[in-house]
């Protein structure tokens, strides 16, 4: 059984008009070989010794190509060629044309040569720039972000927040920096924000002290911080008059950081407060008596609008408000600015709302995108360019007893609240202020 289908190779016709069989692959064949002369015996193939073939029988040959002027035709058996010897299995002396190889036009020896990569040169700019300012650097140098593989990068990250040298990177403000962070809704990063921008802060050579106004705590708990029952804590300060340098307690394993814990006997404070005279500004004088010098102090304010955080706006200077980027963050935020405005009307004159950081970012979300856009366009300048994204590790770190900066320093919750740190202590130093008269 024969296939008679046919295909066209160039290497071997030299045309593309010249069909080649599919059964011209035996093993003496190549493109351009010669076959026997004229005159040469034909091939003769050698039975093995009890074959059982008869003697003078003629078994199938090799599949031979006879080349007509119209090409290459179909195979041709030795059946069909004369025998020149009365012995068996002998084939047919054929004559074979050598073929011509098929020479490649310029065109395909030049898509056919190997692609190999030079090596860039530098531009007439380049080396007019580099021979004027040594320290230039092309844009098509690849920079060190671009060459280091990503946990490279994470240890980097981490050795610039964790700041093992122990040097000051943040500038550190003329005066004291009272801020509370103050949202009267609840789960919008109060406490986290508090905790973490203290430590990043205090690690890069600031003096910073937390007040936990929180009967929850959690501040207390994220700074690692006791504060069971029985002990002293921000209740004795404000009800019995306590001051603030017994009760603060320095922060394992934070340098210049100390902390004012909040137990459960702060929940009955706001009833105690009522009664008490000049109770709007208990913290503020507790603070003011504080024998140390601080650069810093963040107030820990509860998600309610109560005596206790009206203490925290009479003491502080400045508002720090976590927004969450979500539509319910918005709508009690101006709330939020009236009793602001009503503060600083009659108690406190120099209270500013001076920062506003996002928290809880989605970049997945349409939604986080339009809040982000809306609180830029509403409080400008006020708003911080570092965001922080939702990071698990963030969420981690308090059940660890840290705060993310010293849970997972490589990670993004903590690269964003050192750049929130950052940028606070920064425009510290371009408008500094002054401590509560």
């Amino acid at each position: 059984m024969h296939d008679d289908g046919r295909y066209d190779d160039p290497r071997v016709t030299g045309s593309t008009s010249d069909p080649v069989s599919r059964e011209t692959d035996y093993p003496s064949w190549s493109p351009g070989a010669t076959g026997p002369a004229d005159g040469d015996p034909p091939a003769v193939r050698d039975d093995p010794a009890g074959s059982g073939q008869p003697e003078g029988s003629a078994t199938p040959e090799p599949t031979t190509v006879r080349r007509t002027p119209e090409g290459l035709s179909r195979p041709v058996n030795a059946a069909e060629v004369r025998l020149t010897s009365g012995r068996r299995n002998t084939a047919a002396a054929v004559r074979f044309e050598p073929a011509v190889p098929h020479q490649p036009t310029a065109a395909v020896a030049r898509d056919a040569a190997p692609v190999i990569d030079a090596a860039p040169v530098a531009s007439t700019e380049s080396l007019a720039a580099v021979a004027a300012d040594p320290t230039y650097v092309s844009r098509e140098t690849p920079t060190r972000e671009e060459d280091d593989p990503p946990l490279a990068m994470e240890a980097m990250r981490a050795v610039q927040i964790l700041n093992p040298s122990g040097e000051v990177i943040m500038p550190r403000p003329d005066r004291t920096r009272v801020m509370c962070v103050a949202n009267q809704k609840g789960g919008v990063g109060k406490t986290t924000t508090t905790v973490n921008l203290a430590v990043a802060l205090a690690l890069h050579g600031n003096r910073v002290l937390v007040v936990d106004l929180d009967p929850q705590g959690n501040a207390s708990t994220g700074l690692n911080v006791p504060h069971h029952t029985g002990i002293p804590d921000v209740y004795d300060c404000l009800i019995n008059s306590v001051p603030l340098a017994e009760v603060a307690q320095a922060v394992e394993g934070i340098p210049n950081l100390w902390c004012v814990p909040a137990t459960i006997d702060l929940a009955g404070a706001e009833i105690e407060l009522v009664s008490v005279v000049a109770r709007e500004s208990r913290l503020d004088r507790a603070i003011t008596a504080y024998p140390g010098e601080f650069d810093y102090v963040f107030i820990d304010c509860p998600p309610s609008l109560g005596l206790l955080t009206v203490n925290a706006l009479v003491a502080a200077q400045e508002v720090l408000i976590p927004i969450q980027c979500e539509y319910y963050a918005l709508e009690g935020l101006n709330q939020l600015i009236n009793n602001i405005n009503l503060v600083r009307q009659h108690l406190n004159p120099k209270l500013d709302v001076s920062t506003i950081l996002l928290t809880m970012y989605d970049r997945r979300t349409r939604l986080a995108d339009a809040v982000e856009q809306d609180v830029r366009n509403h409080f400008g300048d006020k708003v911080l360019q570092a965001v922080i994204p939702r990071n698990v590790r963030v969420s981690e770190a308090p059940s660890y007893g840290q705060s993310v900066m010293t849970y997972d320093p490589g990670s993004r919750g903590a690269t964003s609240y050192f750049e929130a740190a950052q940028e606070i202590a920064e425009r510290g130093v371009k408008e500094p202020v002054g401590r509560n008269a």
